[in-house]
């Protein structure tokens, strides 16, 4: 089995297919252990990441798009703007199955196009399209042109204005909902003036036993379906987070500032139900984790868990419709829902401590709603605040940073960890920055004794990340249906086998997770060299030096000394230095050796 890699070069407009052995399938396997490996090779350091040496890379996995459970997902990958070291995110939608069917398993997009362009794949074909009359549309709009345009048929993802305009955490959007790309891979496709990409394929995605495959499909499927906490997943879905949160007070609540929200009732898994329409979800799913409802402009809205997080008790707001309308007015702009909420709080704590003038305050609702759209389009503070809480909080000054609720730039995910050692460790030392996803430990932290810095946590959190964060970001499928009812994972080693011919184990895909994380360590220490520091793997000041004051977790917060040990006991154990650096035993054991020359250059490794 081979890897075919669609490149596509903005600035030419020409585009060439190469062709990657099996050896790179063995030891990367695709998704983002490809990209990784092609942002490494091809983006130098220094790159503006919004200039075009900067590479976009849409890539698949072995397992995107074939008939197993969840294998609707695909990676994009860049240098990411917002946190200056190796961003991604993932996305479920027709385009990664579409994306497989034309032939390709990755694109990689570099250069920028001197006008607004829409890249069209089908099959072996590329057809630059002109998209000025797509640019400056919301991406709404721009889906229901693709498709009269192009037929319903395509796969397609966009920006929005957000990303037109170069937010640092502006994502990229499909089907009205379907978002990836946190870490600015929006801002990335913005500033090649690359509006949309869609895919048209009508061949089948390389199986090496594709019977095999089929067969065993039907089994893994039924056994989702049997599990038993199916039933509750498919009526809340990552909506009985809200409930789980806030009864444990780690619900983000007024910009992280407490963790028990007084209208959490209205908000909930619960809440959801009584109003729910319908779900929606990837291709190939079974247990579909999209909500619909009504949102308070009598338009159909996807809740999930941190979007209504992030953009109600954070903002004070106990009101489900109305989260929906700006959930709503995220997708439209392409604008990250975390980032986009974090930023909103933000601004609205540093109103009520007199950091700035405008009248806006907790609970604000219509003052929400203005601020995401001036963000999207940079107006007023929104224009500051379209760089992140960080760069914002370095321009207000008066030690704003410290509840700038951020890690390496991108803001934190909705998890309050005054009370969570082990789930501050993951945010800490995810790969891309403060995000939930690599290492969502924070319910085994509160079944295993939640306050304690141990070394079994330490060990929790590396075994999600390397198969949350590691191999299933790289089959590319979606890890909730092992994470949320209990898919065996027996199953990814013989549906891997089938679909790619290539005998592997978990010791191996725990491996490749490892050597994943070395990889994109080794991006960010590249990119940072004497700057970094293990610095940059710890959390805000807000959760060191500021308590808890309701429930009974009151008086709450985490030990700055004890974390900083946890930090270094996390480093002993993935083969890092002091300054949370790959070694270069650990690299040449990962078989990273061609890494170590470039970091040589500032660390003693």
């Amino acid at each position: 089995m081979k890897l075919r890699l669609l490149r596509v070069d903005l600035s030419a407009r020409n585009s060439e297919v190469e062709e990657l052995d099996q050896s790179v399938i063995e030891k990367y396997v695709g998704g983002r252990g490809l990209s990784s490996k092609l942002i490494w090779d091809e983006v130098e350091k220094g790159t503006d990441p919004l200039g075009p040496g900067n590479k976009l890379v849409m890539a698949g996995g072995p397992l995107t798009g074939l008939p197993v459970p969840s294998s609707g997902k695909m990676v994009m990958a860049a240098k990411s703007p917002h946190t200056m070291g190796y961003g991604d995110g993932n996305i479920g939608t027709q385009a990664s199955v579409q994306l497989r069917k034309t032939g390709h398993d990755a694109v990689l997009f570099e250069g920028i196009s001197e006008d607004p362009v829409w890249v069209h794949v089908d099959d072996d074909e590329v057809v630059f399209k002109d998209a000025s009359d797509l640019w400056g549309k919301d991406t709404y709009q721009k889906e229901d042109m693709l498709y009269e345009k192009a037929g319903k048929n395509i796969g397609a993802v966009m920006i929005g204005p957000a990303g037109e305009n170069l937010v640092k955490y502006a994502t990229i959007m499909s089907e009205r909902g379907r978002a990836g790309g946190r870490t600015g891979m929006g801002a990335v496709m913005g500033s090649k003036k690359l509006a949309a990409v869609s895919f048209n394929g009508t061949q089948t995605p390389y199986m090496e036993d594709e019977q095999r495959l089929r067969d065993m499909a039907g089994d893994a499927y039924q056994e989702i379906s049997d599990s038993e906490d199916y039933n509750f997943w498919m009526r809340q879905g990552t909506m009985l987070a809200v409930q789980l949160c806030n009864t444990n007070s780690t619900l983000p609540v007024r910009n992280f500032s407490e963790g028990i929200f007084e209208d959490a009732e209205r908000v909930d898994g619960k809440a959801m139900e009584s109003m729910k329409e319908g779900k929606k979800g990837c291709p190939n799913c079974n247990m579909q984790c999209g909500n619909m409802i009504m949102d308070a402009e009598d338009e159909e809205i996807e809740l999930d868990y941190e979007n209504v997080a992030m953009l109600g008790p954070n903002l004070g707001i106990g009101n489900l419709r109305q989260v929906g309308v700006l959930n709503k007015l995220c997708d439209q702009y392409g604008l990250d829902t975390i980032s986009g909420g974090s930023s909103v709080a933000f601004a609205m704590e540093a109103a009520q401590k007199g950091l700035i003038e405008e009248d806006i305050e907790f609970g604000d609702y219509e003052g929400a709603k203005q601020l995401l759209e001036d963000i999207s389009l940079r107006r007023g503070i929104g224009d500051q605040l379209a760089e992140g809480t960080k760069r914002t909080a370095k321009q207000w000054g008066n030690e704003s940073e410290g509840w700038a609720m951020q890690i390496k730039n991108l803001e934190i995910s909705a998890y309050n960890c005054y009370s969570l050692p082990g789930m501050a460790l993951a945010f800490g030392t995810s790969p891309i920055g403060g995000h939930h996803k690599d290492s969502w430990v924070i319910a085994w932290e509160l079944e295993n004794d939640r306050s304690s810095y141990s070394d079994g946590k330490i060990e929790e959190i590396l075994n999600q990340q390397r198969k949350r964060g590691g191999a299933f970001e790289s089959f590319t499928t979606c890890r909730l249906p092992w994470i949320e009812v209990g898919f065996n994972l027996d199953w990814y080693e013989k549906m891997f086998e089938a679909a790619t011919g290539i005998s592997q184990t978990w010791d191996d895909f725990d491996q490749l997770g490892d050597r994943i994380y070395a990889l994109v360590r080794s991006i960010f220490a590249r990119e940072y060299g004497k700057n970094w520091s293990n610095a940059m793997d710890v959390p805000p000041d807000r959760w060191f030096d500021e308590e808890l004051t309701e429930g009974e977790h009151a008086g709450a917060s985490l030990d700055r000394e004890r974390f900083m040990d946890m930090l270094k006991r996390y480093y002993d154990r993935r083969g890092w230095t002091d300054q949370g650096v790959p070694s270069s035993e650990t690299l040449k054991e990962l078989g990273l050796d061609f890494v170590i020359p470039e970091l040589e250059e500032n660390f003693d490794l």
